[in-house]
C-alpha cells in the first residue's frame, strides 16, 4: 500500500505529518527531493552562509521561486520545505530507509527555460516578482480555489503556462510513479511525502499501473488536529535508499 500525502512547502504540517507516520508505521518513506536538494536542505540548516554561496549560480527563476516560498513560510512561522525536513528526521530517529523520488531539480529548470517560449518566460518573470509581494491572505484565498477543483486550477496553469506544467509537473508524476513502483515491489507499506499538486496525476498514474494507494490531501492535513502521544524518540542512523 502506498500511501501519498499531499503537502504545501510553506506550511506548518509538522505534527500531522508525525501524527500520521506514527499511525501507519511505513517501512519506506519517500520525499519529492533529489540528492542535490537534500544536500542542500541540509546545508541551509548546518552552514546558512555556505548555502546562501552554493546557490550563486542557480537560474535566476529558480532563486525567484524560492525566495517566494521562503517568504510564506515566515508567514506561517516555518521554515520553507519544513515538511521535508520532518518527514527526513523521522526516518532518521525511526532508522527507516528514506528514498528522494523527484528529478534533479536545477536540470530540470535548465531543461524548463530551455523549451519554454519568450512569451512563457515574461509572463513567467512577471508572475515570479509579482509573486515576492503576495501576502497570507492572498495564499489562504487562492487555497480556497485550488479546494473547491484542483484539476481545474492544475488545467488552468497549464493553459496559462503550457510548458511549465509539461515539465515540472507531468514528467515529475512520471518519475516519481516509476520510483514508486519499483518501492512497491520491494515494501509493503510506503509513504510519500509530495506537494499537493502532484497528487491528482500521481493517482492517475497508479491508477493505470492498477497499484493500491491511498491520499490524504492538503486540506485534510491543515485540518488534522494533534493526536496526543508521548513524542519521546531513540536516534538511529539512516539508510539512504537508490530505487
Amino acid at each position: 500500500m502506498i500511501t501519498l500525502i499531499g503537502t504545501g512547502h510553506v506550511f506548518n504540517l509538522n505534527q500531522a505529518l508525525l501524527d500520521i507516520f506514527e499511525e501507519k508505521q511505513p517501512e519506506l518513506l519517500c520525499v519529492e527531493l533529489d540528492k542535490q536538494r537534500y544536500n542542500s536542505l541540509m546545508l541551509k540548516q548546518s552552514d546558512p552562509e555556505g548555502y546562501k554561496k552554493s546557490e550563486r549560480n542557480v537560474p535566476i527563476l529558480y532563486k525567484l521561486l524560492a525566495r517566494f516560498q521562503e517568504g510564506m513560510a515566515n508567514e506561517y512561522g516555518v521554515t520553507a520545505g519544513a515538511e521535508m525536513l520532518t518527514t527526513i528526521d523521522f526516518a532518521k530517529n525511526h532508522q527507516l530507509p528514506l528514498a528522494f523520488i523527484d528529478m534533479n531539480a536545477q536540470n530540470l529548470f535548465k531543461k524548463m527555460l530551455k523549451k519554454m517560449t519568450l512569451r512563457e518566460k515574461f509572463k513567467l518573470m512577471f508572475s515570479g516578482l509579482g509573486g515576492l509581494f503576495v501576502n497570507k491572505k492572498h495564499v489562504e484565498k487562492e487555497l480556497k480555489k485550488i479546494d473547491k477543483d484542483l484539476d481545474k486550477y492544475i488545467e488552468q496553469i497549464g493553459e496559462k503556462f503550457p510548458t511549465i506544467k509539461h515539465v515540472l509537473i507531468d514528467e515529475r508524476d512520471k518519475f516519481m510513479v516509476q520510483h514508486l513502483t519499483t518501492a512497491n515491489e520491494q515494501y509493503r507499506k510506503i509513504i510519500a511525502v509530495v506537494g499537493d499538486g502532484h497528487i491528482p496525476g500521481l493517482s492517475k498514474l497508479l491508477d493505470k499501473k492498477e497499484i493500491e494507494y491511498e491520499t490524504i490531501r492538503l486540506s485534510e492535513l491543515r485540518n488534522q488536529k494533534p493526536v496526543e502521544r508521548d513524542s519521546s524518540t531513540a536516534s538511529f542512523s539512516m539508510e539512504y535508499k537508490e530505487l
